[in-house]
């Protein structure tokens, strides 16, 4: 008998598409740019904003930073998989990303607020969609406060926003519970989750 039945084709590799999502302050961001150096089969999808870039953030990599008008450009040349006005300002996928890293045979990485992962899910009922959760609420405001970037209004906005957030938990597939101090456990888990879909006999299969 031959010794190799068991081949690679027998389990064809399909890209994943991975959405990484939870509240603000929850660390996506971190949690996000340490998978991509641990993996590089990652293709890691910029969002795109109108709003201005934050301190240390850098276009192109944190975001795609474009104007309100280009982003009303976008939208009407159907650029982007989907968008939304978050905080009045305009954020969005970039479809010609999606594309690129689909037909590359990378996995797709998305990290996104909870209403983008859940249109995500609409459009993609076979994408991967994680949540990342704080260890408790305290631990979170702790987190949203050490940023500097936000008002006591804004911190209370984003504190009630985060309960309706919580509602979302159904429509994911994993949660994740990203203690501080704890990054590389956190994406330990989340490195095994993929491995595990990668494992799959029957394949999750993304088409646009």
């Amino acid at each position: 008998m031959e010794n190799d039945i068991f081949t690679p084709q027998l389990l064809p590799k399909y890209p994943l598409m991975v959405v990484i999502s939870g509240p603000s302050g929850i660390g996506k961001d971190t949690v996000v740019r340490l998978l991509e150096k641990r993996q590089n089969s990652f293709h890691f999808v910029v969002t795109a904003a109108s709003r201005s870039p934050r301190a240390g953030e850098v276009d192109g990599v944190d975001y795609l930073f474009v104007s309100k008008e280009r982003f009303r450009e976008m939208i009407d040349n159907n650029e982007l998989i989907e968008y939304a006005e978050v905080y009045s300002e305009y954020k969005g996928i970039p479809r010609a990303h999606v594309e690129e890293a689909l037909h590359s045979g990378k996995d797709v990485l998305l990290r996104l607020d909870v209403q983008g992962a859940a249109r995500i899910r609409a459009l993609f009922p076979e994408a991967v969609l994680i949540f990342l959760l704080p260890e408790n609420d305290e631990k979170w405001l702790e987190r949203l406060q050490n940023r500097h970037t936000e008002t006591e209004e804004k911190l209370r906005i984003r504190c009630d926003a985060a309960r309706d957030e919580l509602k979302y938990l159904p429509i994911f597939d994993y949660a994740v519970v990203n203690e501080t101090g704890k990054l590389e456990t956190t994406v330990d888990i989340v490195m095994s989750i993929l491995q595990t879909e990668h494992s799959r006999i029957h394949p999750r299969k993304i088409s646009l």
